[in-house]
């Protein structure tokens, strides 16, 4: 199982850079890296929720899960 964070195309989406977005709401830029290039083992719903307010977005457009291949 395999969770895949979207925020960077969000972000392009919205023509938003990262200092920016971690700016909004109120985290650092390394953390923000950090979920950006899916090295995070956990995110807080109130920091998704701040994400999801400042991009306009819906939770579904930042997470996505795909299936590992195991056999």
């Amino acid at each position: 199982m395999a969770i895949i964070v979207n925020i960077d195309v969000m972000m392009a989406k919205r023509k938003m850079k990262l200092q920016d977005l971690a700016k909004e709401i109120g985290i650092t830029q390394a953390n923000l890296s950090i979920l950006k290039t899916n090295k995070a083992k956990a995110v807080r719903f109130s920091t998704l929720e701040d994400i999801c307010r400042v991009l306009k977005c819906q939770p579904g457009d930042i997470l996505e899960y795909v299936e590992d291949d195991q056999d």
